[in-house]
């Protein structure tokens, strides 16, 4: 499959979890997809990349990949910052589409308050908030490449 045809998935990466939101075929709109939950080690690299193959399986494909790059409000590098391209490293190996990096600062802020509107229990918004963070950064993505 060659780049730019296809969806584009969004991983917002985290210790415990891993959200992941995905574009519509046209690339305008981001949505939430699902949020996976992991154990140390291999993983989420694991899964992430079973999830990545499976979605491209699918009629509308995987066209791009994008991570989110977690860094400190000043733009500076952390122990996240760190490990997400180290995950982006691994991917690139394991999918055969574009794997790139999104700036994923406030997003998880910006999700929680979209979702506060709409969902009063916090257990659930909860579970939803990595997917919810992931189509967050991802829509900038797209609209900065439209």
């Amino acid at each position: 499959m060659s780049a730019g045809h296809g969806r584009v998935v969004a991983v917002d990466l985290g210790s415990r979890r891993v959200g992941l939101a995905i574009s519509d075929r046209t690339g305008t709109l981001a949505r939430p997809l699902e949020t996976i939950a992991v154990r140390g080690g291999d993983d989420a690299i694991d899964r992430v990349t079973r999830r990545i193959a499976e979605l491209a399986a699918e009629d509308d494909g995987v066209g791009a990949v994008v991570v989110g790059l977690p860094r400190r409000l000043d733009g500076s590098s952390s122990p996240a910052t760190r490990a997400a391209l180290a995950f982006v490293g691994q991917l690139r190996g394991r999918v055969d589409v574009p794997v790139t990096t999104e700036d994923e600062r406030l997003t998880s802020r910006e999700a929680e308050q979209r979702l506060a509107a709409r969902e009063p229990d916090w257990r659930r918004r909860k579970a939803r908030l990595d997917a919810a963070s992931a189509a967050v950064f991802l829509q900038d993505y797209l609209d900065r490449r439209s």
